[in-house]
């Protein structure tokens, strides 16, 4: 047993070392669009299902709250939290419409969505990017190695090189995580821009 358990950790060491060497400087470019967004009063909506739902709280969480430091909040909306909202749309739509419904409520022009779907197959998730572009709102991925058919549907996508839905996951909490550090150093370490 405990071979098996140094081998998850392995893959999931090698999978994000990849992930990192062949993404660092669009990690860098995106933390820089979501600061900039950020500093001209936008917010960032993100949308996933499942453990991408979670990963969507969370990093909500980090944003509105802090992450290392404490600094003033900036404003993100996980769209999946929400029973209500959710189960409404849901009941009187469709299912797939639960994301794309709150995007074209909650969304202006400016804004920010991250959609996160380890397969890039989900109707709810491709729905709502398709909205976020008609509405002039700049879209992320978060996906995995199946999702390359969704990842070409964003302005930037940040694909993990793995099949394997956990190692995806342990790879897109870590890309969250370090997009939060990086915002929070571009816009409260150095000078803001006006």
């Amino acid at each position: 047993m405990e071979k098996k358990i140094f081998k998850a950790f392995e893959e999931s060491i090698a999978v994000k070392e990849k992930f990192a060497k062949e993404n660092a400087p669009l990690i860098a470019e995106v933390s820089r669009v979501i600061a900039d967004a950020f500093n001209d009063g936008k917010k960032v909506l993100l949308f996933g299902n499942g453990g991408s739902a979670c990963d969507a709280s969370h990093i909500a969480a980090e944003f509105v709250n802090r992450f290392k430091r404490d600094r003033p909040g900036l404003p993100s909306i996980a769209l999946n939290t929400d029973m209500a909202v959710l189960t409404s749309i849901a009941n009187d739509y469709d299912y797939s419409e639960i994301f794309a419904r709150q995007v074209k409520t909650l969304g202006e022009a400016g804004d920010i969505a991250i959609a996160i779907s380890t397969s890039g197959t989900s109707k709810n998730i491709l729905k709502a990017v398709d909205v976020a572009k008609k509405k002039g709102i700049l879209t992320i991925a978060f996906t995995g190695l199946k999702g390359e058919r969704f990842a070409a549907k964003n302005d930037y996508s940040f694909i993990v090189p793995s099949e394997d839905t956990p190692r995806v996951q342990e790879v897109h909490i870590t890309l969250a995580h370090v997009i939060c550090q990086m915002v929070e150093e571009i816009l409260f370490e150095a000078p803001r821009k006006k």
